[in-house]
Formats: structure tokens, C-alpha cells, sequence
């Protein structure tokens, strides 16, 4: 597996190996091992989840302030723009975000460690999108920061129309109000 350092030295774009052929691919999605050697430390995860969406969806900022989230994220269908923002108060790079194409035939993943604000645009007809959690989905700890924060600036992929978000995204806070990681 390649491991691609990002901006922000906690966030990973992971490149596993793919085999393929006349007859298709194999690829070694996750190996404990290889990938808490990739982070110099030992994770654990407790929950996949894996969602679908069309052309133009966009899908967060979203994070847990309490049992936060790890999330190893890649797409098995389609192609989008992955996102993490940094929400630790106390980290270098609190307000930074960074992004990554990934897709199907490149076989990206991104590591987006706790204490991060997490999103991704679908750019394809249909985007299926899977995750690994190293924590419990907890709705009543679920944050959202809004897609387009003006003091985040994130360079969104431009689209033929606008994103469709959910109701709950729509409400989502501002930045400079949201609560975040000390």
C-alpha cells in the first residue's frame, strides 16, 4: 500500500494495490497491520457504513464532539471529492481542511482521524460510498459545519448545478460558531 502524506499531517491518502485483468481486479481493501503500520499507531474499528448518492449530492461537514469518529473512507462506485477539516482548538492546523479525488479505479482511501469535520461531493452518476468507524454512530453528538463556510474557503469541484444537500446539512453552523475539540 502507498501512503501519500497531505497537508495536514494526520489526514492520509491511502493507495492500496490493485491486480488486474482480462478478468477484473482484486484489491486488498483493509489489513490491520498495514494500516496501523501506515499511522504508527493501532486503531480500531467497530462499524461500516456504506451510503449512495447521485450526481451533485454533497454530504456534510459532519463530526461527533463526543465518541469521535476515525473514519476510513473510499468509494466502490463512482467518483468524488473527499473532505477533512481540522475542528481540534488546540492543533496547528485547526481550520485547515484538505481533499482528494477518490474513486473506483484508483482504489483511494482517506484517513480522516478523530477530532475532523468530514464530507465528500459525488461527481459521478452514482457515487457508493463506504466507511470504516473507529467509534458508534451517535446522532445526539453529531455536529455539522456548513459546505460552503466562507472562513473555511474549501475548493469545492465546480458542478452544472448546485449541490443537493439534506434538510439537517442546510441547517448546518457556521464555523466560527461551531462547537469544536479543545
Amino acid at each position: 500500500m502507498e501512503v501519500i502524506a497531505t497537508t495536514i499531517p494526520e489526514v492520509l491518502l491511502l493507495k492500496p494495490r490493485v491486480f488486474g485483468d482480462e478478468r477484473g481486479f482484486f484489491s486488498e481493501s483493509f489489513n490491520q497491520r498495514v494500516f496501523d503500520e501506515a499511522l504508527g499507531y493501532r486503531t480500531h474499528f467497530v462499524q461500516d457504513n456504506h451510503s449512495r448518492s447521485s450526481y451533485g449530492v454533497l454530504r456534510g461537514l459532519h463530526y461527533q464532539i463526543q465518541q469521535p469518529q476515525g473514519k476510513l473512507v473510499r468509494v466502490a462506485r463512482g467518483r468524488a471529492f473527499d473532505v477533512a477539516v481540522d475542528v481540534r482548538r488546540s492543533s496547528p492546523t485547526f481550520g485547515q481542511w484538505v481533499g482528494a479525488l477518490l474513486t473506483d479505479t484508483g482504489a483511494e482511501q482517506f484517513w480522516v482521524p478523530p477530532g475532523f469535520a468530514h464530507g465528500f461531493l459525488a461527481l459521478s452518476e452514482t457515487v457508493d460510498f463506504l466507511y470504516k468507524t473507529t467509534d458508534y454512530y451517535a446522532p445526539e453528538h453529531e455536529r455539522s459545519i456548513a459546505w460552503n463556510d466562507p472562513q473555511l474557503a474549501i475548493e469545492w469541484p465546480e458542478l452544472s448545478g448546485a449541490p443537493t444537500i439534506s434538510g439537517k446539512d442546510a441547517q448546518a453552523q457556521a464555523f466560527a460558531t461551531a462547537e469544536c475539540f479543545e
